[in-house]
Formats: structure tokens, C-alpha cells, sequence
């Protein structure tokens, strides 16, 4: 049976992609290109506007490009809007997220036992989408991860906080927690697989609480679990968190990361959405411009060598110049290393998207423009001022690699895809 996979939107939804195709892979199942594909899994998402019309064009292209694929829509998306997707064509079914393992073990023999469709064969999956999951590893280690190096691990889901712009915790659900056993368990085979680096991945990962066991005693499990799987002078496996909420950040968490030595990479993406304590009130977010400065302090402090990214809407309903300019003063004090600019998006059923005070489209997407040439200028001035200091760098392809301060850097010659070397920044 021949499947293809295609992802969009966040770092969860790459990690639950990567579990759709393990499991097809496991049960014989080969990837290939969606016009050789018996089986097409869209894994959707729905944080902007825009994602979601890629969303829906991915189904689109899915059915135009296979006419004899069943096409299965699971997601965020998915779970907001499933009558849409239902209604596109009926070789399209709608399937919850929580409900796609069973579905794929239970549909799997059917779907290997059909007549194949008469599409293009393409034993080349090169040709597949960059966000599409398609094997053909650089290493044996890597075979299992499509020649991915860095590999989540989902932790967490679903969200308990419920900021007026946003659509995910509807479509998430509550928070829930994954026991500590089995992320443990899970970060350990994947280390002894020949994995470097692991992110811990979660819709509110901060919120993680297995019976009182927060993200900061699951690190430290991690850490001690995975800390003498390699051999004699290889850096063990290091954990890279993919975001974390500002007002979950804790005091014990810090001096972890103080204390690891890297195996907790210095590099934390903290959300800030706004530098404007008013705009983050109607926002709904539960600290002030004020609270988020101290944080920022704090952490630059107790682990100096700290890079910190963030994600910031623009042109949320209400922003003034004034609030433009106190975010892009407060992004110029943190010195954050990147940040991902969101032109605010109405999301049907938020507060925010009933507010009769939206901005208008040219200011978004002016204040867009400012603050990312703000972030190129303030990307420029972080890798700046680490010239000459040396970091464990992740060596991603024969010609890059990622530090530990997530920048990226040319990879030594012969450097073996996967592994951990140190690297002076130049």
C-alpha cells in the first residue's frame, strides 16, 4: 500500500505526521508522491487565515492530483470546519486527530486489498513537497525519520488558556499530559536510533503536569535517562524545547537550564505577541509588557549565552502606532535572535474577530514589514556577538549545520550528518 503525507502548520502537527507514517511504515507501507498514492493523509491547521486557505488547497491539489486516492483530512482544521472538507468530494473523509491511529490500523488491510489506481508510478519521491513525509534517509541511523535529524516528541496537547485571537484551544481541546514514562521511553529509543537532538513538543507545553511532575522535572528524567547511551567522548543526545509560554517559564526550570550544559539547548522561543501591556490585556494574555521585560532579564542573566525567539501579531484589533512602537522597543531591549511576524487574521468565532476596530489591511502589512526587517537587524546582532565562541552544532545536511543557539552555520568537511560537533562561530 503507497501513501503520502502532507503536513502543515506547527511543530505538533510535524510530529503527528511523523507518527502516521511510522505506523504506515511499520505495517508495509511505502511513501511516494500523491500521484502514485493509494491513501493521501492532510494533516491541516487553522492558526491564521492563511493557513487555512493552504489548508484547503492542499485538499484540493490532493484530489486533482490522484483521481483514485482515498484522501483522509484530519487536524486542526479539520476539527473546526469538517462539514467543508466532508462536502469537497467523497473520496475525502474527515478523521479526528484522536482518532487516526485506530483508524489507519483498521483501514489498512482494506486499503491493501483494493484494485490500484491507474496514477503515475513514481518510484522517485523526490518530487514530493518539501512538508510532505517521504522517506530515503542520509544515514542508516536516520532511515527511520525520512534523513530528518532533529526529531519531536509530543508531550503535550490542547490548551487551557483562551486568548481572544485565537482558534487552536477550540479546536485542541483542554490540556492533557503525556505520562513521563513514555516520553522517557520514547527519547531513549530514539537516542539509541541515532538521534542528537529531541524536541519536546506541546500545543501549551509549559502547562505539562504529569500528578505534579512539571516540564522541569520531565527534563531532568530526560536528561538522566538519556545521559550514557553513546559512546566514550560522543556528546550525549541534547533536548531543545519548541515553545514555551512566558508566564510558564519557572524559576526551577531556569537554573536547569543553567545547570545542563547545553543538553538543554540555551534557546528558548518565548511568545510574546505584543509590547503593548494594553494590547496584551485584549488579547487575553495573562502578563504585561512589564512582566515579559523582567523574564527576558532574568534568563539573560542566569544563562548569559541565551538566544530567545518569539512569535508577535501585528495590527491586532485596536493596535495604535503607539503600540507598534512599544512592541518594536521591547523586541529591541530582549534582543531576540528571530521573530516570526504574524499579520493578525480573523478567526471566525473569536473575540477579536467581532471587534468592529480591525486595522486595515495596509497598516498590517506595513508594521509587518518593519518588524521583520527589525528581526533581520537583531538576527544580525545576536550572531554577531557570538563570533569566536565555539557551540555544539547539529550537523543537518553535508553543507549546514544548527548550533545550539539555533543559528546556522557552514558544516565541517566530512562532517557525519546527524552527529553533534563543535563548531567556532565565525
Amino acid at each position: 500500500m503507497k501513501f503520502s503525507i502532507i503536513n502543515l502548520g506547527c511543530k505538533v502537527n510535524r510530529v503527528e505526521a511523523d507518527g502516521f507514517e511510522r505506523l504506515l511504515g511499520e505495517r508495509g507501507g511505502a511513501p511516494v508522491a500523491e500521484s502514485a498514492a493509494d491513501l493521501i493523509i492532510v494533516n491541516t491547521c487553522t492558526v491564521t487565515g492563511e493557513a487555512e486557505k493552504k489548508t484547503r488547497k492542499a485538499v484540493r491539489r490532493a484530489l486533482s492530483a490522484n483521481e483514485g486516492a482515498q484522501v483522509i483530512v484530519t487536524g486542526c482544521a479539520a476539527a473546526i470546519d469538517p462539514d467543508w472538507f466532508q462536502a469537497i468530494d467523497s473520496r475525502v473523509r474527515v478523521v479526528p486527530k484522536a482518532e487516526m491511529t485506530l483508524f489507519l490500523e483498521e483501514a489498512l488491510p482494506a486499503l491493501q486489498d483494493a484494485p490500484r489506481h491507474l496514477g503515475r508510478d513514481a518510484d522517485d519521491s523526490s518530487s514530493c513537497h518539501p512538508e510532505r513525509s517521504v522517506a530515503g534517509a542520509k544515514s542508516k541511523d536516520l532511515a527511520a525519520f525520512g534523513g530528518r535529524t532533529r526529531i519531536g516528541v509530543k508531550v503535550q496537547d490542547g490548551c487551557d488558556n483562551a486568548c481572544t485571537y485565537c482558534i487552536v484551544h477550540v479546536a485542541r481541546g483542554r490540556a492533557t499530559s503525556r505520562p513521563a514514562e513514555e516520553v522517557v521511553a520514547e527519547a531513549v529509543a530514539l537516542a539509541e536510533s541515532g538521534v542528537r537532538e529531541i524536541v519536546l513538543t506541546g500545543i501549551n507545553l509549559g502547562s505539562y503536569d504529569d500528578g505534579g511532575a512539571d516540564l522541569a522535572d520531565l527534563c531532568r528524567r530526560l536528561l538522566a535517562a538519556t545521559a550514557d547511551l553513546h559512546g566514550p567522548g560522543e556528546p550525549p543526545c541534547r533536548f531543545r524545547i519548541g515553545s514555551i509560554e512566558p508566564m510558564d517559564v519557572t524559576g526551577e526550570f531556569v537554573s536547569l537550564l543553567a545547570e545542563a550544559d547545553g543538553r538543554i539547548c540555551r534557546h528558548l522561543h518565548l511568545p510574546l505577541q505584543s509590547g503593548s501591556s494594553r494590547v496584551l490585556r485584549e488579547m487575553a494574555r495573562p502578563y504585561d509588557a512589564h512582566e515579559f521585560r523582567q523574564l527576558a532579564d532574568y534568563l539573560r542573566a542566569s544563562v548569559p549565552s541565551i538566544a530567545l525567539t518569539t512569535d508577535i501579531i501585528v495590527g491586532f484589533p485596536g493596535e495604535t502606532d503607539e503600540d507598534f512602537e512599544d512592541t518594536c522597543a521591547l523586541a529591541r531591549h530582549v534582543g531576540f535572535s528571530k521573530i516570526h511576524v504574524f499579520p493578525y487574521s480573523k478567526r471566525e468565532g473569536t473575540p477579536a474577530a467581532a471587534r468592529a476596530d480591525q486595522v486595515p489591511p495596509e497598516a498590517k502589512a506595513a508594521r509587518a514589514a518593519r518588524l521583520r526587517a527589525l528581526s533581520d537587524e537583531l538576527a544580525a546582532a545576536d550572531r554577531a556577538s557570538r563570533v569566536g565562541t565555539v557551540e555544539l552544532a547539529l550537523v543537518e545536511t553535508p553543507e549546514t549545520a544548527t548550533t545550539e543557539s539555533y543559528h546556522e552555520v557552514p558544516a565541517p568537511a566530512d562532517a557525519e550528518i546527524g552527529s553533534l560537533i563543535p563548531v567556532k562561530i565565525g
